[in-house]
């Protein structure tokens, strides 16, 4: 994978990022309302001798004050102490728990001791830091004194009062929130990372093209004008057809395009149009392909050899009576299945027919390759076939045709089901024309790096496009089948030389 993959893969799941990060910050938030608040009040001492109107006595006894600084720190954290504050506030608890909330700390060169003391509320905060001043007082009378209050040559004098705290030094919210949403963050880039380096869908031609080594041919847009009603769209519309298709439209022009260059001096005539599996769109792109052949003035026969789900007739609007397997069976001629559609006159549709007991033996005989042949000396012949994977009547087909194009849905189908159904292809002695994406979307992450969008500026030229002129749909045409195809074939060519 290449940084833009990753790159790509973080911006498909920006909402999981999103989203996670959101977590971690309520869970930082939830993490300091349940934690008990720590209140911090501060009170200060003077450690100063005993005054005396001697200047001689008075500077030795600010020299014994500031030697006697550093020990009386020491002082500050005895177990004594702890318990003279706790006899004087009442507190339930131990020395040692109480020496933790406390921290008397002294500034350079000066002999100021400050006191730090932590509790529950803000009074307790400070009452704490007050009475451990008097606590260590109370123990240096102890030790250089006889006992009693004042008796020590070198004491420490309480300074200001201690200020009442007005909000808890523990929780901090504004630092709980930071490292929730830090690491919120950093588990939603995670979860994306494993996401798209464990993510086996086809996501870009480039990663289908380099995985199999079959080009793209084609990638078609999704169209919000089409639902599951009117799957087809109108070749010949200024505009791609209703609904916005225009995009659509657009794809299966250059679909037929790198069709007809793919091999300049044996194009394709014969062309299978399957999946992997059910659901990929592969019949409406074969209705599609048909359509937009034939609209450059190609005679097509559009063939539905899906013999167990056939949705050919259905799509293009015409009954669906006899068919493939009628005429492959003996019980229909050719030109008594064969129907004109009223999508356009260049369009010749042969329906499946009733579904026969063993669909790939009677796709695979000898009647059907003659029946193929005889079609494509005077028409280029599309045959919507089964999936692959589920059975083998597309394989089947394929062999027998000039190739297939292989239908995926982006976003959807994955490497390993494409090579599998490629592989059934190769198996058969069949051959993959290339890889069509289905379903691609016009924007975000996943949408094609050539936008359809600038392509609406082009729409307005062909307003002025002429309609061509259709036929009732479902009409039979009591023909051979080459004399209906070249019936076809000389019709619009009459009407290219009127125009």
């Amino acid at each position: 994978m290449e940084f833009r993959d990753y790159l790509r893969g973080l911006r498909r799941h920006w909402v999981a990022i999103v989203l996670m990060t959101m977590v971690g910050v309520a869970a930082g938030y939830g993490w300091t309302l349940l934690q008990t608040p720590v209140y911090t009040a501060g009170a200060s001492g003077y450690v100063a001798a005993k005054q005396s109107e001697d200047v001689s006595l008075s500077t030795v006894g600010d020299g014994l004050a500031r030697s006697r600084v550093q020990s009386y720190l020491d002082i500050a954290g005895w177990r004594s102490v702890a318990e003279n504050a706790i006899d004087e506030l009442g507190l339930d608890t131990t020395p040692e728990a109480l020496v933790g909330r406390v921290t008397v700390t002294n500034p350079t060169d000066t002999v100021i001791m400050k006191i730090s003391a932590e509790a529950s509320t803000p009074e307790d905060a400070r009452n704490l830091a007050e009475a451990w001043i008097r606590a260590m007082i109370i123990e240096i009378d102890q030790i250089e004194g006889d006992g009693s209050e004042g008796s020590a040559a070198v004491t420490v004098i309480p300074g200001d009062s201690a200020s009442l705290p007005t909000s808890p030094t523990f929780p901090d919210l504004q630092t709980a929130l930071l490292v929730g949403g830090i690491l919120g963050f950093g588990f939603g880039v995670a979860f994306a990372l494993i996401r798209t380096v464990s993510d086996r869908r086809i996501r870009t031609a480039e990663d289908a093209e380099q995985k199999t080594g079959v080009a793209v041919v084609g990638t078609i847009p999704v169209a919000p004008g089409l639902d599951a009603a009117t799957r087809l769209v109108d070749p010949s519309a200024p505009s791609g057809g209703k609904g916005g298709t225009f995009a659509v439209t657009e794809a299966l022009r250059a679909l037929r395009t790198n069709l007809q260059f793919m091999d300049v001096d044996h194009p394709p005539k014969t062309i299978v149009v399957t999946s992997p599996l059910p659901g990929d769109g592969k019949s409406t792109i074969a209705c599609n392909l048909a359509l937009t052949l034939a609209a450059a003035g190609t005679t097509v026969v559009l063939v539905d050899g899906d013999l167990r789900r056939s949705t050919v007739a259905k799509t293009m609007g015409l009954p669906d009576g006899a068919g493939l397997s009628d005429v492959l069976a003996g019980r229909a001629a050719l030109s008594e299945v064969l129907q004109r559609t009223p999508k356009s006159n260049n369009l010749l549709v042969l329906a499946a027919g009733s579904t026969p007991p063993n669909p790939s033996e009677v796709l695979g005989s000898e009647r059907m390759h003659t029946l193929i042949a005889d079609l494509t000396k005077h028409a280029t012949v599309i045959i919507d076939a089964p999936p692959l994977l589920p059975v083998t009547d597309g394989a089947v087909l394929t062999h027998q045709a000039d190739g297939a194009l292989v239908v995926v849905t982006l976003g959807k189908t994955t490497h390993d089901l494409l090579t599998k159904a490629l592989d059934t292809l190769y198996k058969a002695r069949g051959r993959a024309l290339g890889i069509v994406l289905n379903k691609a979307p016009l924007r975000g992450v996943d949408a094609s790096p050539y936008s359809y969008e600038y392509r609406r500026e082009y729409a307005k030229d062909d307003a002025g496009a002429a309609e061509v002129p259709v036929v009732p749909a479902g009409t039979v045409v009591p023909d051979s089948a080459s004399e209906l195809v070249e019936e076809a074939t000389a019709h619009s060519g009459r009407r290219g030389r009127r125009g």
